[in-house]
Parts: C-alpha cells; structure tokens; sequence
C-alpha cells in the first residue's frame, strides 16, 4: 500500500497540520511517512501545500510530480494540482472559494462543504479536522484512533481539551463528504 497526497490551500486552513497528523497516524501504524510542507514567506494567507506519502514500504523520495488524492481547498490550488491526479486518483474539493470545478472524468471527485459546516458549528478552527474526516471517509488509510493520537501528538498539551471538539468534526466530515 503507497499513498500519495497532496493538500493545497491558503495559510492558515490548516494544510500543514493535517498533513501532520496524518504523518503521525502512519508512523502510529508503523508506515515508512514523508511529510514535506511547502508555502511562501506570506504564510497566513499565501499558497500552501503538504505533501504526505505513506506507505508500507520504503519510500525512495519525497518529491512527486503526480499524486494518488489531491485535497484542494482554493482556486490557486485547483488549478495547479488538478491536472496532476494520476488516472483513477481522488481529488477532494472544498466548495468554498473553488470558482471552477474539475471536468476530468477519470478520476474520482468529491465535494466536502467544509467551511459552511464549519460556520454552521460556530468554529471555524475545525474547518481542516472536517476535510480530514472526509478523506478518511473516502480512502481510510489510517486508524480513526491513530488519527485522534496523531491529532493529540501535534497539539500543544494547553490545548488537549480541544480534543473531543476535533474529533466530533472528523466524525462530521466523514458524512458531509459527496461525491460528484
């Protein structure tokens, strides 16, 4: 088993940090992980993206010219990362702020509502934990329980009592996710 992915979006939508996580779940299941961030000098606000490979065999590099899921969570992203789902792959899509949906039809897409759900729970803060509850949805490469010790491993321990809040958003994603 290798996955691939790439999570794109703006700084501050917390692509770093579910790529994090879910390096942590892999390392957790005893994975061979890459994790490699990538944003400018901007941060909040500017491009960032993270690309994750986990797999159960040693990974010979960590920078990919193709991916087997992308997660794109704006426009810049989309149109930079779209073309670059291998044939048969996933691409997830936040529908806030993508203007122009993919047209490719040879792989699979899903729609994840995130930011509106994240407004509908008054905590915008869970937007990511939504989007990583979809992927996991979609491609359960990790253990939910490894994802929740992942999720507690990269959070300062002041802010462990946010725990229950992210895992009920993960939870949430998993059924808002559709697919298109």
């Amino acid at each position: 088993m290798k996955q691939e992915i790439i999570i794109a979006g703006f700084g501050g939508q917390g692509v770093l940090s579910m790529g994090k996580i879910l390096a942590y779940s892999g390392l957790t299941e005893g994975m061979e992980v890459s994790w490699m961030p990538s944003y400018g000098p901007e941060q909040r606000g500017g491009t960032a993206n993270v690309t994750v490979i986990l797999s159960d065999s040693p990974i010979s590099s960590p920078i990919l010219n193709q991916y087997d899921i992308a997660i794109i969570l704006n426009q810049p992203s989309m149109n930079k990362f779209e073309s670059k789902v291998k044939q048969g792959g996933i691409l997830i899509y936040d529908g806030y702020g993508i203007n122009d949906e993919t047209k490719r039809k040879d792989i699979r897409v899903y729609r994840i509502d995130a930011m509106d759900t994240a407004t509908e729970m008054q905590n915008d803060k869970v937007f990511n934990m939504l989007i990583l509850g979809g992927l996991l949805k979609v491609s359960p490469m990790v253990k939910l329980e490894n994802v929740l010790l992942g999720l507690k491993k990269s959070l300062p321990e002041r802010h462990h009592k946010l725990l229950p809040m992210n895992e009920a958003a993960i939870r949430r994603g998993m059924e808002i996710i559709k697919e298109i």
